[in-house]
């Protein structure tokens, strides 16, 4: 950083500056964990020597608290794969169900939103469709921060809710489905062969929530790789350029998912494992009544304060999911 040249390329220096803050991050929890080891230790010895059992509370709570920080910090020690330290682009598509998925997703839109910015992280909207009468129809964020991509790939399925619909006039219960995927984004422009010619790009008018201006132009973007047949767009920018630079980095997002599982699904043919390796599988339940209860169906976690889920408590989700892959 104290090279003459540092910032002649600002984006590698941005990087530069990131890596640094992250690595200083990492050695001043380091530091803040050792110290209040060592204050456990010196209340420990007090609670030995001097029989004060008013102490012990206070020793419990803190060596609680100690661990509770201990293993937050291991998490984000093992979350070594090699792009989970990247942005996360996540996804969420309702499924069929009109309205009541529609508003679902809007719900695990806010979800997912208050997450990140508890975690600070920088949340963008890469692309927006409104419901007809309430919700949504589809969204993309990206998700900016170290390793974002890291802790949310454990979000990546289906997620089931059942409550008493709002929109139901008879009050009965209703079943609602949304896909949620997730992916890296990815910063190596070599990671995914990309060819103009297998490109199709269209503009139009910008349709969802951005203010008066953003509907004044045909800034939006829709970019068509056509061997793959897979479309992306995005229309949250004011300007046709940015849209189509976020759209490129949508696509090869996911030109590189699917290229990685058809390698996960090679690898595993030739490993003779029956493996799912589709996004589509149901991960989680979200139950409002007849009773309150979230459970991840995978690590069998369940936690009873569906509102506070709501709010973006999904750590307790994501450490399960993670710690469960570690130890495979």
């Amino acid at each position: 950083m104290l090279a003459p040249d540092f910032w002649d390329d600002n984006d590698a220096a941005q990087k530069t500056i990131s890596e640094l803050n992250v690595i200083k991050s990492l050695v001043e929890t380091m530091t803040k964990l050792d110290s209040q080891y060592e204050d456990l230790q010196v209340m420990l010895e007090l609670v030995i020597e001097e029989g004060d059992s008013s102490l012990i509370q206070d020793l419990y709570d803190s060596t609680q608290e100690l661990r509770k920080s201990f293993e937050s910090f291991e998490l984000e020690l093992l979350l070594s794969d090699e792009y989970d330290k990247n942005n996360a682009i996540l996804e969420l598509h309702p499924g069929a169900g009109g309205t009541e998925s529609q508003d679902w997703a809007s719900m695990l839109l806010r979800m997912y939103t208050r997450w990140g910015d508890a975690k600070g992280f920088k949340v963008d909207t890469l692309d927006y469709l409104p419901g007809d009468e309430a919700g949504v129809k589809s969204v993309t964020l990206l998700i900016k921060g170290y390793n974002a991509y890291g802790y949310l790939k454990s979000e990546k399925g289906v997620h089931r809710l059942v409550r008493i619909s709002p929109f139901d006039a008879s009050g009965r219960r209703h079943t609602s489905f949304v896909s949620c995927n997730v992916l890296p984004e990815i910063e190596d422009d070599n990671a995914v062969d990309i060819r103009t010619e297998d490109l199709k790009i269209d503009t139009y008018r910008s349709s969802g929530a951005g203010g008066q201006h953003i509907n004044t132009t045909d800034s939006a973007v829709r970019i068509t790789h056509l061997p793959s047949g897979i479309v992306v767009t995005c229309q949250t920018e004011r300007s046709q350029i940015k849209n189509r630079e976020r759209a490129m980095k949508m696509l090869t997002a996911r030109l590189f998912e699917k290229k990685r599982e058809e390698q996960e699904k090679t690898l595993a043919a030739i490993q003779g494992e029956q493996k799912d390796i589709a996004w589509g599988s149901q991960i989680r339940s979200y139950v409002f009544h007849p009773y309150s209860l979230v459970k991840d169906h995978r690590t069998n976690m369940e936690v009873g304060n569906v509102q506070a889920v709501m709010d973006g408590d999904i750590d307790s989700f994501i450490d399960a999911y993670l710690r469960a892959q570690i130890n495979r």
